[in-house]
């Protein structure tokens, strides 16, 4: 009898000690899906909150003179928001909130380039425009490469705003765009230069001579140098005292 006993206590015990692990399982499931929901939902109210700043700004911007417009304000909000989407992209998945954001994201970015375009025609000012059409890395294999080279162009010319969308959001107003200049998913990358379709990877040093042959730019070198006053040379005369 004994041997039974025992053999019944060790099943009450491996029970007791798969129900323990498995409510311990479901506990912290529990906790990291709550922490995740709560992570989401900050950044949806962050981006949320800029992206009435920006609607504000869109409306303030169209009625100003051209002596008050301040052309990297709007770029730089834009900047920080779409480093946010970035950011929920990457650390919490494809979220339903998340593309939601994204489309919204993808309005701001064609509301902006439309008003910049209205600035530069009415005062004058020196705008390089590129309107970037990728996918997924599975779909697009160098997508992600002709997106390092945007960025590096974009660092090399203060005054080059690059507009990136992508190409499966269900979204009339890329879906327009995409119609204009008959983008399709088998010619990913694209690249929309001076109202030009540019299929395929393109290497920066060939996006570099488009630019400067398209566009009177300055490179941010160019820039900083004329910010910086010529070096003036301080003459002394040498002067004799009397003996």
């Amino acid at each position: 009898m004994k041997p039974e006993s025992t053999d019944w206590r060790k099943y009450i015990i491996v029970l007791f000690i798969t129900v323990m692990l498995f409510l311990t399982a479901t506990y912290v499931s529990s906790f990291l899906g709550g922490k995740k929901i709560q992570e989401l939902q900050k950044i949806q109210d962050d981006i949320a909150i800029d992206i009435l700043s920006s609607e504000t700004q869109f409306s303030l911007l169209s009625e100003l003179s051209c002596k008050n417009v301040s052309s990297s304000t709007l770029s730089q909000e834009l900047s920080e928001f779409g480093s946010k989407l970035e950011w929920g992209e990457s650390n919490l998945g494809s979220a339903e909130e998340l593309a939601y954001l994204k489309k919204y994201y993808s309005l701001l970015e064609i509301k902006d380039y439309l008003l910049l375009k209205r600035i530069a025609e009415r005062c004058g000012e020196n705008y390089a425009f590129i309107l970037y059409f990728y996918t997924t890395a599975e779909n697009c294999s160098e997508c992600e490469r002709q997106g390092i080279v945007l960025s590096r162009l974009r660092a090399l010319y203060p005054d080059l705003r690059v507009y990136s969308f992508d190409y499966s959001t269900d979204l009339s107003a890329v879906q327009a765009m995409l119609d204009i200049y008959k983008i399709e998913d088998t010619k990913l990358p694209a690249l929309i230069v001076d109202d030009e379709a540019l299929t395929g990877f393109r290497s920066i040093e060939e996006l570099g001579i488009l630019i400067e042959e398209t566009f009177d730019l300055k490179t941010l070198e160019e820039i900083e140098a004329e910010k910086t006053p010529p070096n003036t040379e301080i003459k002394t005369e040498n002067t004799k005292k009397p003996l």
